[in-house]
C-alpha cells in the first residue's frame, strides 16, 4: 500500500474503533438501567431498556458493514487484518451483551408485574458490579491494546463464575424450602446467568486484544497460559 492508502486505512480504522467504544458505552448503560429497573421496580425504565436494544442492534449492523468495506477497499494483511478481525469479533460480543441486558430487563418486568411476595432475597449487586467492571476494563484494554488489563479481565471472570454458582445454590435452597418461590427464583436465576454471560463476553473481548497484540488465539487455553503469554 502506498503512503496515502496507509494513512486513509488508519483514519478509517480509528473511526471504527471509536464507534465501537461508543457502542460499548451504550451497552454498559443498558446493563445499568436493566439492573436499576430490577432493583427499583421502575417499569418505565425497564421498558426503555428493552426498546433501546434496537439501537445496539443497528450499531452492530453499521459497524459490521464498515469493517466489510474496509477489508474490501484496503485489503489489509498481517497486523492490520488482525486489528479488523478483533474489531469485528468485539462488535459481536458487545451486541450479545446488549441482548443479555434486554433479557435482564424482561425478567425484571415479569417479576414486578406479578406477585412479589415470594421473591427470594439474593444479592446480585456485587456480581453485577464485577461484570460491569470487567466490561469497562475490557473496553479500556481494547482502546489501548493493554495486555495487562486484558489478563486482569480473564482473571476476574473466575470470580464472577464463582459468585454465580453461589447464587445458584442459594436459589435452589429457596426453592426446596418453599415451593412458592420457584417461579421468581427461576427468573432471578436467569438474571444471574445473564450477568455471568456478560462477564464471559467481556473476557472474550480481552482475549481478542491478546490475539491482536501477540498474534496468538488464546481462547480455551486457560488463565495461567494467558498470563504466561502476556508476560512473555
Amino acid at each position: 500500500m502506498n503512503e496515502h492508502i496507509v494513512k486513509q486505512f488508519d483514519v478509517d480504522l480509528k473511526s471504527i474503533r471509536s464507534r465501537v467504544l461508543q457502542m460499548g458505552g451504550q451497552v454498559e448503560q443498558q446493563i445499568a438501567k436493566a439492573l436499576e429497573g430490577l432493583t427499583a421496580g421502575d417499569m418505565a425504565l425497564i421498558e426503555q431498556t428493552i426498546q433501546n436494544d434496537d439501537s445496539v442492534n443497528r450499531l452492530e449492523v453499521e459497524l459490521d458493514e464498515a469493517c466489510t468495506n474496509i477489508i474490501a477497499r484496503r485489503q489489509p494483511t498481517a497486523v492490520d487484518l488482525r486489528m479488523v478481525m478483533m474489531v469485528v469479533k468485539t462488535i459481536t460480543d458487545l451486541e450479545r451483551i446488549g441482548d443479555e441486558a434486554k433479557k435482564i430487563a424482561k425478567k425484571a418486568r415479569s417479576i414486578h408485574a406479578a406477585d412479589t411476595h415470594f421473591v427470594p432475597c439474593v444479592e446480585l449487586r456485587h456480581v453485577a458490579g464485577l461484570a460491569i467492571e470487567m466490561l469497562r476494563k475490557a473496553l479500556d484494554a481494547f482502546a489501548r491494546l493493554d495486555l495487562t488489563a486484558a489478563a486482569q479481565v480473564v482473571r476476574q471472570d473466575q470470580e464472577v463464575d464463582a459468585e454465580f454458582k453461589g447464587i445458584m445454590r442459594q436459589l435452589i435452597t429457596f426453592m426446596m424450602e418453599d415451593p412458592r418461590t420457584i417461579s421468581r427464583s427461576l427468573e432471578l436465576l436467569f438474571i444471574a446467568k445473564s450477568i455471568e454471560r456478560i462477564g464471559d463476553h467481556a473476557k472474550n473481548i480481552s482475549e481478542y486484544v491478546v490475539y491482536m497484540v501477540k498474534g496468538r488465539d488464546v481462547r480455551h487455553i486457560g488463565l495461567a497460559a494467558i498470563e504466561k503469554e502476556v508476560a512473555g
